[in-house]
């Protein structure tokens, strides 16, 4: 998933850390997320929103910024799946406390052939829409067939090209999506027929991409490839999650109430979530310290030593399965040249960038694809190398860069530490290369559009995996992939890719995929900076909050308590 994440940003306040539960002050009364905040009326005089919160079973989450939306079939972001996953379910969910465990979602049970190859699955019969229809097998063939019509424009859409025929129905070469391996003999049993055999195939299903939607409600708003259906504004939309959308202000609050029609709902502990999408790292940090917040989505980089400090109980700092990165457009001259996009590459000091900017025990990347997953060893391709950088750009033509052919540009979404980091760089080029770029930021959604369109030279970009499997880092470097977004396309590299779907051998498969991410090194359509860490604020009254290698949390498991 595509990560808006904040590096650092510096700090607006020293770190002298008041009470807890300190008043709101007149600095966030005039924030621009401030009304979304005061929702409490009952709060006293030393009482904080937090409070009343923990208090009520309202969980107050800082979200980083204003999801593009909140169709599931649609977004590709991070920001967007924390809200999607409280409203609608897959298949298979993620377990509150380890990512390479399965917990049942809406199949109650599962089994697959003997060779990986066909998966069946038994839907649970209490599963139901919040409008109470039953969630039926039907429903997923529908939204399948959705997610991979070429007219809706998914751009998660290669992720389901594992099922059988499903990439040549994507792409128009087939038109009829019975051909596709998705069945449904009944109600209560699907039946997905792969490309090959894949043990890993049901951890995939707990992403977004694979989740139902309800095809009544799609089809009374625009029908089933309505780019721009209103189906997910509150009082249309219809999920099947253990909440239900019931406030969507933009820029201010997204708030979500416990479903009384999911079929867990007695483990449901939480009443209501409120998502605030809170841009500036600073803001939100003074909300928490507040008491206006449970959660950040992040924390300034300068203040992480001052609370690990003088508050550890209110910080985490995790591993956290992604990698920093900028792309490259190489479809615009100069960048068309491996040579060039390697010596931009190598000029990159990683280890300053993850030690004096981003600051929260990050680990500079010598791959791409990140270190946490069971047999797969990280490359060890990638290094700060500028000999060697200044003797590529020679060997491309452009000695200590004279006569580069033009200014490039670096995009980033509006955040100070992705600043900060796109200076830098820019400093590094200049130093090491004698060439000069141009910074221009753009707000979260505007971004994605930016580089959807292939609108850009150098884009920065964030990817945390879907699942746990080195597919999910290289999955999208395919040709015409989704979310590849940088024009890079390379034969032998698709070939291992979709090579390690035909055999069943863990070995094998790794082998292939190290092979195909060593091209992608080789040619290097993308810089790697770091492998992240997960740095967030979080109120010691929260529990069930665990540390997740892909950050994600099933908020049913999710509740409070109070601490001494």
């Amino acid at each position: 998933m595509i990560l808006p994440e904040r590096a650092a940003a510096r700090p607006i306040v020293a770190m002298t850390m008041p009470a807890f539960r300190l008043p709101i002050t007149r600095l966030l009364l005039a924030a621009a997320f401030a009304a979304g905040l005061l929702l409490f009326n009952g709060c006293g005089p030393r009482e904080s929103a937090a409070d009343v919160g923990a208090r009520d079973g309202i969980l107050l989450l800082g979200n980083g910024t204003e999801p593009a939306g909140l169709d599931p079939h649609l977004v590709t972001g991070v920001t967007e799946n924390s809200i999607i996953s409280a409203l609608m379910e897959g298949l298979i969910l993620y377990h509150p406390t380890d990512d390479n465990l399965l917990e049942p979602g809406v199949a109650e049970s599962w089994e697959h052939d003997g060779t990986y190859t066909e998966w069946t699955f038994q839907l649970r019969p209490d599963a139901r829409w919040s409008n109470r229809d039953p969630v039926t097998a039907q429903d997923f063939l529908y939204s399948y067939n959705r997610m991979l019509s070429p007219e809706l424009g998914a751009e998660y859409a290669d992720m389901l090209h594992v099922l059988k025929n499903a990439e040549a129905f994507h792409r128009g070469e087939i038109t009829d999506f019975s051909e596709v391996g998705v069945r449904a003999p009944d109600e209560r049993t699907l039946i997905l027929t792969l490309r090959g055999p894949m043990p890993y195939f049901p951890g995939m299903l707990k992403h977004y991409a694979w989740f139902p939607v309800h095809p009544p409600t799609i089809e009374a708003h625009g029908g089933m490839t309505n780019r721009v259906s209103p189906w997910t504004r509150p009082r249309n939309h219809v999920g099947n999650g253990p909440f239900t959308l019931e406030q969507w202000s933009v820029n201010r609050i997204i708030r979500v109430a416990k479903s009384p029609t999911y079929w867990d709902a007695d483990r449901v502990r939480l009443n209501e979530i409120h998502f605030f999408p809170i841009d500036d790292a600073n803001t939100e940090e003074r909300a928490f310290r507040a008491g206006q917040l449970h959660y950040t989505n992040s924390i300034p980089a300068d203040l992480i030593a001052s609370y690990r400090r003088d508050r550890p109980e209110l910080i985490r700092v995790e591993p956290y399965l992604g990698t920093y990165f900028y792309r490259f457009n190489v479809t615009r001259p100069p960048l068309d040249d491996a040579r060039v996009r390697l010596a931009l590459s190598k000029t990159i000091d990683q280890r300053q960038i993850v030690e004096q900017i981003a600051q929260g025990g990050q680990e500079p990347a010598h791959g791409y694809t990140p270190p946490g997953l069971a047999g797969y060893e990280s490359l060890r391709m990638v290094e700060f190398n500028p000999t060697r950088a200044r003797e590529l750009l020679a060997e491309a033509g452009y000695p200590n860069g004279e006569g580069f052919p033009r200014r490039l540009q670096i995009l980033f979404n509006t955040a100070e530490g992705h600043r900060r980091i796109a200076e830098a760089v820019q400093e590094m080029w200049r130093t090491h290369l004698g060439i000069q770029v141009t910074l221009t930021n753009q707000e979260w959604k505007v971004y994605l559009d930016t580089q959807t369109n292939m609108n850009y030279d150098i884009a920065r970009a964030g990817w945390i995996g879907d699942y746990m499997d080195p597919k999910t880092f290289l999955d999208m470097w395919l040709t015409g992939a989704g979310n590849n977004n940088t024009g890079w396309s390379n034969e032998r590299y698709d070939e291992l890719v979709r090579a390690s779907d035909r055999t069943a051998d863990p070995e094998e498969r790794f082998r292939l995929l190290r092979q195909a991410e060593e091209i992608l090194l080789e040619e290097r359509p993308i810089a790697p900076f770091y492998w992240y860490t997960r740095i967030y604020l979080i109120d010691p009254r929260v529990r069930g909050w665990n540390p997740k290698l892909l950050d994600n949390r099933p908020y049913k498991y999710v509740y409070f308590e109070e601490t001494e």
